[in-house]
């Protein structure tokens, strides 16, 4: 069976590739991070080191005249998908959400091919919403994303989560864990904000705690560079407890989570769920423009379960430092909490949506 697979939310795909082996495998996305630096994307190296054949596609946003540059790519986008699923004829089509799969879901339908989609995120955005009228069956990692999907087509699956999460399969660095470990990660193009929190606070956070951050690797701001540089200037005991990195690779993240005690990033749908799965607590930085607002409320609900705690980026650094300060102190009893969200966390979600469009 041949499956052609969508971007979006990348980390998902990834892991119901793995349940997908033995399988005829496509997957169309971003090539590049951002289309401006030609940063090749984190998908991209990521299915490419999986022998998947990769297609890149280069799409719109939206119908907005308030930039034209991205408006002018929507039908070019549509062209190219129709070429895609022309060349390509699959038996199925799987899309993991984002303005990315509408031009391939749309030619799918035409062409008469199922398509089914995995919405990640507590409030699915608009594409998803569009799709969700004539994908064959929508698979949901909330309860409360059923409200906005025709009942029949819905499954609760969970959210699809790595293996390799929970493995140690490389080492990037050795670290003797003397101390406790926070880890900061601002996803996979990294968070200039975040980046800049954290390095009004290194110095202070240094003395407490072992820091590996996840900075990204956008030459806008160049933060990787200038974090390199503020390290060097460190005193030399505390160099040591700060790991600077543009990215982890599938194969390092394991290692990363498993010397965390505590999380500071954004609030996506993928980072929950691992953090859900490792019981790891956190401190939430939810992305003001995500879509329909789904971070703040994916923030919230960890920080209801009492698990985690919201910061918000536009605050002062410093209040930042307090949060963190605070769940180090009551580490355990964040911990203990995670029971409240244990039935969010569904063991198997990826082999679950593999045989579900297996069936077809």
């Amino acid at each position: 069976m041949k499956i052609l697979i969508t971007g979006g939310h990348v980390t998902p795909a990834l892991a119901v590739i793995e349940e997908l082996r033995g399988h005829e495998l496509v997957f169309v996305g971003r090539k590049y991070a951002l289309e401006q630096e030609q940063t090749l994307s984190f998908e991209f190296k990521e299915i490419a080191k999986r022998k998947v054949k990769f297609i890149p596609i280069t799409t719109g946003r939206s119908l907005s005249f308030l930039n034209l540059f991205s408006f002018f790519k929507i039908p070019f986008g549509f062209y190219q998908a129709y070429k895609i699923i022309r060349e390509e004829k699959p038996d199925i089509v799987l899309t993991f959400g984002s303005y990315l799969a509408v031009p391939i879901a749309c030619w799918a339908r035409i062409f008469d091919i199922p398509v089914y989609l995995h919405e990640q995120t507590s409030i699915p955005g608009k594409a998803t919403k569009f799709i969700g009228k004539f994908a064959k069956k929508i698979f949901i990692s909330f309860p409360e994303t059923k409200t906005y999907f025709p009942s029949e087509k819905v499954r609760l699956t969970g959210n699809p989560i790595r293996k390799a999460v929970s493995l140690i399969l490389k080492k990037p660095f050795p670290l003797q864990k003397e101390q406790v470990v926070l880890y900061v990660t601002g996803g996979s193009l990294g968070s200039h904000s975040i980046n800049q929190h954290i390095e009004n606070l290194l110095a202070r956070l240094l003395k407490k705690y072992t820091v590996i951050h996840q900075v990204g690797d956008t030459r806008r701001y160049n933060d990787f560079e200038r974090l390199l540089e503020k390290k060097s200037k460190l005193p030399e005991e505390l160099k040591n407890q700060y790991f600077v990195f543009k990215h982890f690779s599938e194969e390092e993240v394991g290692y990363v989570y498993s010397l965390a005690d505590v999380v500071v990033g954004r609030a996506g749908a993928n980072t929950f769920f691992e953090l859900v799965s490792l019981e790891k607590p956190a401190v939430f930085i939810p992305l003001p423009w995500s879509a329909e607002k789904e971070q703040q409320k994916q923030a919230k609900i960890f920080k209801d379960a009492g698990v985690g705690e919201i910061f918000n980026q536009t605050e002062k650094s410093e209040n930042l430092l307090s949060i963190i300060n605070a769940i180090f102190q009551n580490l355990a009893k964040y911990k203990s909490n995670f029971r409240n969200l244990k039935k969010l966390y569904k063991e198997n979600a990826a082999r679950t949506i593999a045989k579900e469009i297996l069936k077809n």
